[in-house]
């Protein structure tokens, strides 16, 4: 599948390389993992930055050192609490896998970070672009990393001209980059495809002048934007969750802890779910909480309304203050509950748009 361009680029792979490695030494930002060779480190810092901004990954990577210096202070620390360091980023099976992760490092590997392949893709959560990563950065080992970033800039360097959503686009795109991987530098070679990407060959408006390659690179003889090419997403769809606000006698909230596999798993909620076609929300959180708990309640004043966005869908979760008329709260899944007085709230790890209602009960004096 080589293309012309590609066969150009590595032809002046040296050139290439010296020009983005001069560029990189000089204007690469201050960013803390970029300190360290230590594999942990570098393991817990790819992790984060999955689907997460620098700027917001940051400070979750330090309270992350500071809390988990060590893959094996990781692998003693309990699930919960992790989740609490975690809380806010999102994308909770990330955490969930570093658990499972470090456990099996420390019980397999000694609490040493792998330095091969095969045992790096054997753990949990480690996919080619991580094991890649790792191995590069804090092994030297020359394997060419693929993230979206560094995707976008070979798009344009190439002209790539087919959907990098597909398969074969991405092997296509993982030769070239294993293939201009610099041999001596292979992790700072890395960090500096992924740097141009982040912040001159950037999806809109890429500095195409201030590029130290530019001159190496058919998309900027174009549109650089038009690239990468992808085929067109459908509409993100929308859901209407119900939730029921229970509160006891000594003022404690009720919350049941979500499966451990599946979306924000391990984390604790205040129940309820999602609306049926042609419910009305109040019977949608009369049902849930009848499926769920097994009680039937009266459900009372609507106290917010909080907007959130997933990766793959929206939703909209409605907070009703419910009380019970008949039965005791029981998980029909058999999950932990618990009765949470507001000043422990902050000790369970909350998803982010029950976090978002936690603090608006604070501020409608409602616990």
């Amino acid at each position: 599948m080589k293309t012309a361009a590609s066969t150009i680029l590595l032809t002046q792979a040296p050139e290439f390389q010296k020009a983005l490695l001069n560029w990189f030494q000089a204007r690469a930002r201050d960013l803390p993992w970029r300190k360290t060779t230590d594999p942990y480190k570098i393991w817990l810092s790819e992790v984060i930055l999955q689907q997460t901004r620098v700027d917001q990954a940051t400070p979750y990577y330090l309270r992350m050192i500071e809390r988990f210096p060590t893959v094996s202070e990781l692998a003693a620390a309990s699930l919960d609490d992790l989740l609490i360091v975690w809380e806010g980023l999102g994308y909770y099976s990330r955490a969930r896998n570093l658990h499972k992760a470090a456990r099996e490092i420390v019980e397999r590997f000694q609490g040493h970070v792998p330095n091969n392949r095969e045992d790096l893709l054997g753990l949990p959560g480690i996919g080619p672009y991580t094991a890649s990563a790792i191995l590069s950065i804090a092994f030297a080992q020359p394997y060419g990393v693929l993230d979206g970033n560094v995707i976008r800039v070979l798009s344009r360097l190439l002209e790539f001209p087919d959907d990098v959503r597909k398969s074969a686009s991405r092997n296509y795109l993982q030769s070239v980059a294993n293939d201009l991987v610099a041999v001596s530098a292979p992790g700072e070679f890395n960090e500096s495809m992924m740097e141009l990407g982040a912040t001159i060959c950037t999806p809109k408006n890429p500095q195409c002048e201030a590029c130290p390659v530019h001159s190496f690179c058919e998309g900027t003889k174009n549109d650089p934007e038009a690239f990468p090419r992808t085929v067109k997403k459908l509409p993100i769809p929308h859901h209407d969750i119900a939730v029921g606000v229970l509160c006891n006698s000594q003022g404690e909230l009720f919350a049941q802890r979500r499966p451990e596999n599946g979306l924000l798993g391990g984390l604790w909620e205040f129940p309820g779910g999602k609306r049926e076609s042609g419910e009305s929300i109040e019977d949608a959180c009369r049902r849930e909480l009848k499926e769920e708990l097994g009680i039937d309640v009266e459900v009372g004043e609507l106290l917010t309304t909080i907007p959130q966005v997933y990766s793959h869908f929206k939703i909209t979760l409605y907070a009703f203050r419910c009380d019970i008329l008949s039965g005791s709260p029981e998980s029909s899944r058999d999950l932990p509950i618990a009765w949470i007085a507001a000043d422990r709230l902050e000790e369970y790890a909350f998803p982010k748009a029950n976090r978002k209602l936690i603090e608006k009960l604070v501020e409608l004096d409602q616990i």
